[in-house]
């Protein structure tokens, strides 16, 4: 993952500058730059969920015979199970499968599972809840994570159309199901 590149915006928030000293014009391209830099965030988050989407549950199909196995025994057998939960981010409901380093991605991924498999499966969603504990952890992991991946760049040159990020496809009521 590139890291995200920002500029200093300081004249954008009154706890960083002088702002009676602040011109319109200054406090609009401070704006602007900050606009640009919550879109890249997001992006970077949206791309971290799409991967997520992509390798949601990916060993279902590259091991689907241990899975088979697993499945014809109504899972008293677990030996494929076991390594599932491991190996996915999203089984926040079992010790052994919360990551370490669990984010707000796994908490969407695993709400994701939980109501679609539900719906798919029986046409309800049983109650899910997470301890807060692991809530506030993964949020401060992805405070975290994405404190990781942005750079602030003090040198080089401070073209703002250098930092806005690519307009990103809004969904549609079609895509939403409104």
């Amino acid at each position: 993952m590139d890291p995200i590149r920002v500029k200093p915006s300081p004249m954008a928030d009154t706890r960083t500058c002088d702002y009676e000293k602040v011109s319109v014009e200054q406090l609009l391209e401070n704006s602007e730059r900050h606009i640009g830099d919550v879109q890249r965030a997001l992006g970077m988050f949206a791309g971290l969920l799409m991967e997520a989407a992509l390798q949601h549950d990916r060993d279902k199909l590259t091991d689907i015979a241990m899975f088979h196995h697993d499945f014809l025994t109504g899972f008293k057998e677990t030996t494929w199970w076991d390594r599932h939960r491991k190996l996915n981010r999203h089984h926040l409901t079992h010790p052994d499968g919360i990551p370490q380093d669990v984010n707000l991605i796994d908490v969407l991924d695993y709400i994701s599972d939980c109501v679609m498999s539900g719906m798919a499966r029986s046409g309800e969603v049983h109650p899910l809840e997470l301890p807060v504990p692991l809530l506030v952890r993964a949020f401060e992991n992805t405070v975290a994570l994405l404190k990781a991946h942005v750079i602030v760049d003090t040198d080089g040159p401070d073209e703002l159309t250098a930092q806005k990020a690519p307009p990103m496809a809004m969904p549609t009521r079609q895509d939403t199901g409104e």
